[in-house]
């Protein structure tokens, strides 16, 4: 390591080393990046405290004594105890938006966001009317506040049974100053709200199976299991928040779902209702759109 230590000189140097070292680990990304260079790179600039989207005039600047021991750490972090990168660094981005986490909350990625980047169009009409839209499960907050910036006269609830979690939402709300317009609840799904009747609910809620669950990446399991495990086909929950929601939605209302990758599951457990699928970059069978109508077919 003393050797690696002294010869590691410049920017480039680093990131290089990291790319090496996260190909023999053979580490599983998913939380933000999908291979070793983007995820190298992004280690390697946050920890020096550089911009993250400026790489080049920075790849032969030399590296302090302090600096290589910082980068080196977390290199050492994420191979030996895989732990997902934005733990270490505390935070992680979602369209172009940054969030503080630490390990009680999943790290923000759902494709969600990216139809909320576009208004939920074509569900929602007027991007600028006073809706009321509610996040269960919020964890860190993100999609709650993503939903707040897409709609500025929007008022956003957001639930979360876990208190460490809400703590974490609460600081990402703290940064974005929205205070006003976004308010959480302590709350195992509905049972702790106000009574009110949504224009929209938001929701990515736990539902991998148990044996996908078994099959996780280390990476994944270093994130919250009361944020991910959704019982033995993934919809325990799913059946609790779509009973429910019908009382929480208004007659034009409608639910955005995030399922995963358990379609036929949630097929197999609500076959009463046709979701409509929500296509993104990234899916076209994770995210469902549920009318308030549809919900009122559940067996």
């Amino acid at each position: 390591m003393a050797d690696t230590f002294e010869e590691l000189q410049t920017v480039r140097d680093m990131i290089r080393y990291a790319i090496s070292e996260f190909n023999r680990a053979q580490l599983f990304f998913g939380h933000g990046s999908d291979n070793a260079w983007d995820e190298a790179v992004y280690l390697t600039l946050h920890s020096l405290s550089l911009p993250l989207d400026n790489l080049d005039p920075f790849l032969e600047a030399r590296l302090l004594k302090s600096e290589k021991e910082h980068c080196l750490s977390l290199i050492k972090a994420r191979v030996e105890k895989r732990v997902p990168l934005a733990y270490l660094t505390g935070e992680a981005w979602l369209q172009g938006h940054r969030f503080i986490v630490n390990e009680n909350v999943l790290v923000p990625r759902s494709p969600i966001s990216e139809l909320i980047a576009e208004q939920l169009q074509p569900w929602v009409a007027d991007p600028e009317a006073p809706l009321n839209i509610l996040d269960i499960c919020t964890g860190s907050g993100n999609l709650a506040i993503l939903a707040a910036l897409e709609f500025p006269h929007a008022h956003v609830d957001a639930a979360d049974i876990s208190a460490s979690a809400l703590e974490i939402a609460q600081q990402n709300i703290n940064l974005y100053q929205l205070d006003h317009q976004v308010h959480l609840y302590q709350s195992d799904l509905f049972e702790s709200l106000p009574p009110k009747a949504y224009d929209i609910i938001i929701c990515n809620p736990p539902y991998v199976n148990s044996t996908s669950m078994e099959a996780l990446p280390d990476e994944y399991r270093n994130e919250p299991a009361l944020a991910l495990a959704g019982g033995e086909d993934g919809m325990d929950l799913v059946r609790r928040i779509l009973y429910a929601a019908p009382n929480y939605l208004n007659e034009a209302g409608f639910m955005v779902l995030e399922i995963g990758h358990e379609y036929e599951n949630f097929l197999t457990a609500f076959p009463s209702i046709s979701p409509t699928l929500l296509e993104t970059e990234t899916t076209n069978e994770s995210i469902l759109l549920l009318t308030r109508e549809d919900l009122l077919m559940l067996d």
